[in-house]
């Protein structure tokens, strides 16, 4: 079956549409209005090889918040419907991601559970205009919908850039490798993956 999945979300605060493909051949657009989540989005998409369409608007006048934790919780939806009853994956992936002084860890457990574990410090607030800290919420706002486990660690770094984009592509890698057909079974001794 095609792993392939979209939804909306409307609010007074955003409008997020999110078209996803586990199987796709990297066809990313990604449009947020906010140009450094943008660069972020486009990474974990191209490193999980993806097919991924965003399209976000929101109230970036008052700030950025809402926009990137909606946006997190759309994809984490859709990332649930496209993976389905789960069956045949092989539910756990790792990826470290180095990028000159910056050095990422994300180990995901695509198991029903949402839970995020990020242990993060940059040595700056912001890239640009993009505070760090939504990071964290964008990432928070993607394993409450999607029901993932994920752990996200910043090993090391001096460059908030780099360090933001490691954890990006680490994600990408360790879904790609969560999400790979191993079988046609579900993962568990239980025989379902708990919601």
């Amino acid at each position: 079956m095609p792993r392939i999945a979209t939804d909306k979300r409307r609010t007074g605060e955003t409008s997020v549409s999110v078209e996803l493909n586990l199987d796709g051949d990297r066809k990313i657009e990604i449009k947020t209005g906010i140009g450094f989540f943008d660069h972020m989005l486009n990474l974990l998409a191209f490193h999980a090889a993806w097919d991924l369409s965003v399209v976000a608007d929101g109230d970036r006048h008052v700030d950025f918040h809402h926009t990137v934790e909606d946006v997190g919780i759309v994809m984490g939806k859709v990332l649930a419907k496209a993976v389905g009853d789960a069956k045949g994956i092989a539910r756990y992936g790792q990826a470290y991601v180095p990028l000159n002084e910056a050095l990422g860890r994300a180990v995901s457990d695509v198991c029903g559970r949402p839970h995020l574990e990020y242990v993060a410090v940059y040595p700056t607030p912001t890239c640009g205009d993009f505070p760090v800290e939504l990071v964290e919420e964008f990432f928070r706002g993607f394993t409450s919908a999607s029901g993932v486990t994920l752990h996200l660690d910043l090993l090391r770094c001096r460059n908030s850039h780099h360090g933001a984009e490691v954890l990006f592509k680490a994600t990408g890698r360790a879904l790609a490798a969560s999400l790979q057909q191993v079988g046609d079974t579900i993962n568990s001794t239980k025989g379902t993956l708990a919601g």
